[in-house]
Parts: C-alpha cells; sequence; structure tokens
C-alpha cells in the first residue's frame, strides 16, 4: 500500500498512507471507531478504490474477505455452499473416475497405460491436496464453530443471522488463502468458539490481517499491531502487550515534537512581525517566512477523549422484578427445557449460551414480542423497561443530529451536540448521514438515546458488539451504576465478568 488516501461522504479517513504485509504475518487491525477499519478492508480486498495512491498484491496470491452481508443463493444447501470450496478438487476426483472407467475400454496396451499414468497422476495431486481429508477438516471447521453436521444438510434460508455469519466463515476458513482479511470474526460466536477460532488462526500457515474490538482475542492471535492514528498507518512489530506499551511511547514522543514545533513557529512568526515592516530586515523575514510556510508540520496527536454513558434511572420497583414459570420459548419447535426463575430488585443477571441456543429469542418472549410455546412470565407492575436489541436500523439517510433532534422533542442543537458528544460523535461526524458511519458509531447514537430514557429495568443484547474498547469501558461504568435490574446477554467474559453478576448458561 503506496501513499494511499481515501475521502467518504467528504471526510478523510486515509491520507498518505502506506503499508507492506509479509508473507505468513498474523496482523490485527486497530483504532476507534470511525478510524476507517472496515473501510480499510474493503481497500485490501479491491471493493473499493483509492483516491489517491497504489494497492497492490503479488501475483497469484489468494485473497480471502469475511463478507458477513455476502449474498447467498438462500435455497442452497450448507453442505453445497461450503464444499463449492472444493468443487475443481470433485471435478478432478469425477475426471480420474472416467479415466479408469476408459481403462476396461482401451483399444490396446499402449492406451491402457496412457490411461492408467493419467488417472494415477491425478490421484497423485488429489493426495497432495489432502482431498480425503476434506470430511475430516469440515468436521473440524463445524464443530469448531460451534455447529452440529446437522447443519449440512439445511437451507441457507432456515439459518439465523448469527448461524448464516458462522457458515460464511467457516468457508473462508476452508478455502485456506493466501491471505485472510477478516472484520469482526467474533461477533456471533460465545467464548468457546472464540478460543477455537484463536488457537486456529495462531497455527494458521499463512498470512491474516484481523480487525475486532474483543482485546483478549487481539492478545492471543497478534504478531504485528496495525492502528490507524490520525488518518495514517502507524506499524507495531510485536504482539498486542508489545502494542499498547508502544503506543504510549510514541505518544510521548509525537507529544514533545509537536510541542517543540510549535516553540519554534512561535519564535519565527515573533521574528516575522517585528521584523517585516523594516526596510534593514524585511528581506530576512521574508526568507524566514518562506521556510515557514514549506515546514512539515507535525500534527497534534490526540489521545481518546474519555466518554460519559449514563442510563437514567425512574423509580425503585418491588422485590420481584420478574417471575419466569415454567416458561417454553420458541418458534414451532421449543428450543430450551422449561425456565422457572425469579428475578429481584438490584439484580444484574447475565445470559449466556451457544449461539442459536436461543438467548435473543428469550429477551424477546420476557417483551412480549414472541409468544412463549408454554408457561408464563409476570412483570412486576412498576416495571419500565429500556431494551436495546442485536438487531436495528436506524434511519439510514438521516444524520444522527437530525435523527436525536428530532426524536427528543423540546431538546435545543446545542444540548444535542452535547449529548452525541458524551458518547464520543463528534461535531463532524453528528452532521453526516447514519449510512457513511460505522458499526460502532450507529451503536453510540443507539446507547445515545437510550441515555435519554428513563427506567427501572434494562435488557441488552450484545451491546459491545462493534464498540471499541473506549466505549466498552464507558458502557460498563453505566451498568455498574445503575441502580435497577440489568438482564444482559454477552459472548465478551472480559466484559461481564466485572459485573458482579449472576450468570444463567441456556442449554438446549
Amino acid at each position: 500500500m503506496n501513499n494511499v488516501s481515501f475521502r467518504y461522504d467528504n471526510n478523510d479517513l486515509l491520507v498518505d498512507a502506506n503499508l507492506r504485509l509479509f508473507l505468513g504475518e498474523h496482523t490485527v487491525l486497530v483504532g476507534p471507531n470511525g478510524a476507517g477499519k472496515t473501510t480499510f478492508m474493503n481497500l485490501l480486498n479491491g471493493h473499493l478504490s483509492p483516491d489517491k495512491g497504489e494497492i497492490n498484491w503479488l501475483n497469484n496470491v489468494k485473497v480471502g474477505y469475511l463478507d458477513q452481508y455476502a449474498k447467498i443463493d438462500p435455497k442452497m444447501t450448507v453442505k453445497s455452499y461450503l464444499l463449492t470450496v472444493f468443487l475443481p478438487l470433485f471435478e478432478k476426483e469425477l475426471q480420474m473416475e472416467k479415466l479408469y472407467e476408459q481403462v476396461a475400454h482401451a483399444k490396446n496396451e499402449a492406451e491402457m497405460e496412457r490411461f492408467l499414468n493419467m488417472a494415477s497422476s491425478i490421484g497423485d495431486y488429489l493426495i497432495e491436496q489432502d482431498f480425503y481429508a476434506i470430511k475430516s477438516k469440515l468436521g473440524n471447521i463445524i464443530h469448531g464453530l460451534g455447529m452440529q453436521m446437522e447443519v449440512l444438510d439445511q437451507e441457507i434460508k432456515t439459518l439465523s443471522g448469527g448461524m448464516r455469519a458462522k457458515i460464511i466463515l467457516g468457508k473462508l476458513l476452508l478455502d485456506e488463502s493466501d491471505v485472510l482479511l477478516l472484520d469482526e470474526p467474533t461477533n456471533f460466536l460465545d467464548v468457546k468458539h472464540i478460543e477455537w477460532l484463536s488457537k486456529f488462526l495462531v497455527n494458521y500457515p499463512k498470512a491474516f490481517i484481523v480487525v475486532s474490538h474483543d482485546e483478549h482475542f487481539l492478545k492471543e492471535i497478534a504478531t504485528t499491531v496495525v492502528a490507524i492514528e490520525n488518518k495514517s498507518i502507524e506499524r507495531y512489530k510485536g504482539n498486542f502487550e508489545y502494542y499498547l506499551k508502544e503506543r504510549e511511547i510514541r505518544f510521548e514522543m509525537s507529544s514533545k515534537a509537536y510541542d517543540s514545533q510549535q516553540k519554534f513557529i512561535k519564535k519565527q512568526e515573533d521574528f516575522i512581525q517585528k521584523n517585516i515592516v523594516r526596510a534593514s530586515t524585511t528581506k530576512q523575514a521574508q526568507s524566514v517566512r518562506k521556510k515557514l510556510e514549506k515546514l512539515d508540520v507535525v500534527e497534534k496527536p490526540t489521545k481518546q477523549k474519555k466518554l460519559h454513558f449514563v442510563f437514567p434511572f425512574s423509580t425503585q420497583t418491588g422485590r420481584d422484578v420478574l417471575k419466569l414459570n415454567d416458561l417454553v420459548i420458541g418458534y414451532s419447535n421449543p428450543l430450551l427445557k422449561p425456565i422457572s426463575t425469579v428475578i429481584n430488585k438490584q439484580q444484574t443477571i447475565v445470559i449466556t449460551g451457544k449461539n442459536g441456543v436461543g438467548k435473543s429469542t428469550l429477551l424477546k418472549t420476557i417483551l412480549g414480542r414472541i409468544k412463549p410455546i408454554s408457561g408464563s412470565f409476570e412483570w412486576i407492575d412498576t416495571a419500565k423497561i429500556t431494551y436495546f436489541s442485536q438487531e436495528f436500523e436506524l434511519e439510514e439517510e438521516r444524520t444522527a443530529f437530525e435523527l436525536i433532534h428530532y426524536l427528543l422533542e423540546g431538546v435545543d442543537k446545542k444540548a444535542v451536540y452535547t449529548l452525541l458528544a458524551r458518547y464520543g460523535i463528534s461535531f463532524e461526524m453528528a452532521n453526516r448521514k447514519i449510512k457513511s458511519l460505522s458499526g460502532g458509531q450507529k451503536t453510540k447514537v443507539r446507547l445515545a438515546l437510550m441515555g435519554q430514557e428513563k427506567s427501572n429495568v434494562l435488557i441488552l443484547d450484545e451491546p459491545t458488539n462493534h464498540l471499541d474498547q473506549n466505549a466498552k469501558d464507558s458502557l460498563k461504568e453505566a451498568i455498574l451504576s445503575y441502580p435497577g435490574v440489568v438482564i444482559l446477554v454477552s459472548h465478551e467474559k472480559k466484559f461481564h465478568s466485572d459485573l458482579d453478576a449472576i450468570e444463567i448458561e441456556l442449554k438446549g
């Protein structure tokens, strides 16, 4: 990547950025929400073209990109979709079988030997390509990502969003590309399967670039860190722990260089101002001005500002806030055994379990959005619920400012900008169309809206997906300081382990 610049929606994301990726290098890409990480990945995979500069892959390098929103024929079975990776090998096997059939009908011994040699050559090639281990590889990846082999016979259209994303990831891992480009691969994985993916990537013999906001995952897999900082690319040749320490050192050095240059500029400007009008010194002042104009100005290094998330509390409830009585959830068939439990006031509950086990379905059921198959649930009559759903669409054509100003009637413009800034949405971001914001920025807009709604029960379904560490820290503080009931679904153990919560693990 040579001197690459890219603007999106009148916003500079990269300016003269440079990068080299080496054979077999295990790289993670980091940066705050909105820095342009997904845009960067789309530039690398050719979905976007730079406004300036060049991106060149070596000839014959096979690049695989994780597109969780890829279009797939909904009628195709999972098996057919996954095995398209190996279609050329299956075609070779068919060619080999035809050659063996031709042996029986050979006109003479020479022709028979020719057919046998050709078939044998293809057989050797298939062995070289590990063709006969395909079933084992397939099973390893299916189980590793938390699915059962029965999923192979399902049609794509029957899969949940999380299962579909896993299938797309599974196909990419089966394909064994020279370079894997993985954007948030852990979003739909629980702890056990993130661990499996970590081990898979650590042992992956080829190169990858991974974007993730899961710091524990990044610490496991990184040997090189690439950071988008101040619209440029910074390379840290070391693991994630090295990156965290080195980043602080570089920040201090950049700050000193910036301060030193600012003092120099001020001194030169003072000299120019004093001497430009004097006949005896005007030429010298003009010469200093020209040199100053050509100076390569050091950009002021900036750290992420601390965010301030809050969930306003309404009034206390009685002791028993929610009762579940032999509650059976699901659609046409039960997903879980009957659930009976009582959630008391001021409790924080973390719901865990494998993908597809029914965590989101349970939340939707107790919210009355899905009818239970049998059993019942009962909220205390003073419960006032605020809900963060995993799947949610904002009005993409509006700006974040327009949306919040419209929804929060009577709130003046200044207060809207102040609110968004507390959640990490700058003035510039607030005035961009929502469709141009990153996943993390959209989540922050949603949390800003929630921060205006009083409640005594918070229900949060995977709220950390797409959020950077700064935002996660603020979200954790907001949950810890909330005096009501919190019901949280999260696959990030590091996030919920500090919440002093009661864990309920769902098992099918």
